[in-house]
């Protein structure tokens, strides 16, 4: 069996930037042992699988799942985010939306007739305050403002250059209560409102170059701290990447740009 494999930086205004998405289309699901195979394989944070579905409403859409080297996940940003542009430039050019179901619902992807950025609707996640669980604080490696949690810790800190000077140890990140560790600050460059970084090693994520889902908590967060609904936001990791968002209540807006890296054939 061949399968078509596309690799994309996702978030990113240039090649090597952003973070990397492996997508393959596929006319039916293969075995979930194997697409974990294959997001094994391919290292990545996320592999991203879609086909060819109906929604509810009998609207043509696509199923959509996302596998780390380690596991499934509920929720991503950026392989939704290159699923899309591979539908949109590769394989149907005449659409201009697309609708994904997954774990979370439906997300919706729509190209922005004025820019080449595609735009996600994504279910905002909150947070609230928590105490941390042992070890949490010592293994990121400086004390917050504000220590917040939802699906993931949330660690506020009132400096940028603490976010982006932060080395975890990452063994003592590896047996969290909870999904992941966002860290996040005040904006500390002109147009941009907040930066972040994201640690997941124990999903097989020691750190997501740029993550969405992340952003999910982070834009509701900011925009009620900085009293505005438009929130442009920076993922401070080695590759960076830039998010347009927009806090809409119960859901968060995150646009950006995709470069396409990689096209080729999987082998099975």
């Amino acid at each position: 069996m061949q399968l078509p494999l596309y690799q994309v930086d996702a978030f990113a205004d240039a090649v090597f930037k952003g973070n990397p998405a492996a997508v393959m289309p596929l006319d039916t699901w293969l075995s979930d042992a194997v697409m974990q195979a294959i997001a094994a394989e391919n290292n990545l944070a996320e592999t991203a699988f879609f086909v060819p579905q109906k929604g509810g409403l009998g609207e043509d859409g696509y199923g959509l799942r996302w596998f780390t080297p380690e596991v499934e996940v509920d929720l991503c940003g950026h392989a939704t985010l290159a699923s899309a542009w591979v539908i949109f430039h590769r394989l149907d050019r005449a659409r201009s939306r697309i609708d994904f179901f997954t774990k979370s619902g439906t997300l919706t992807v729509t190209q922005d007739g004025e820019s080449d950025r595609l735009s996600l609707d994504f279910p905002m996640r909150a947070v609230s305050p928590a105490q941390p669980c042992e070890g949490l604080i010592e293994a990121i490696g400086a004390q917050p403002t504000e220590i917040l949690a939802g699906h993931s810790y949330f660690l506020v800190y009132d400096n940028a250059n603490i976010v982006r000077n932060l080395r975890p140890n990452m063994n003592g990140l590896m047996d969290l209560d909870k999904f992941a560790v966002i860290v996040t600050a005040p904006g500390d460059r002109p147009g941009i409102d907040c930066v972040s970084r994201f640690f997941a090693p124990a999903k097989g994520i020691p750190e997501d170059p740029v993550t969405g889902s992340a952003h999910c908590s982070i834009v509701p967060y900011w925009a009620k701290r900085l009293g505005k609904r438009d929130i442009t936001a920076y993922q401070a990791s080695a590759r960076g990447g830039t998010l347009y968002c927009r806090d809409e209540g119960a859901r968060v807006r995150m646009a950006g740009t995709c470069k396409p890296y990689l096209e080729g054939t999987v082998t099975l």
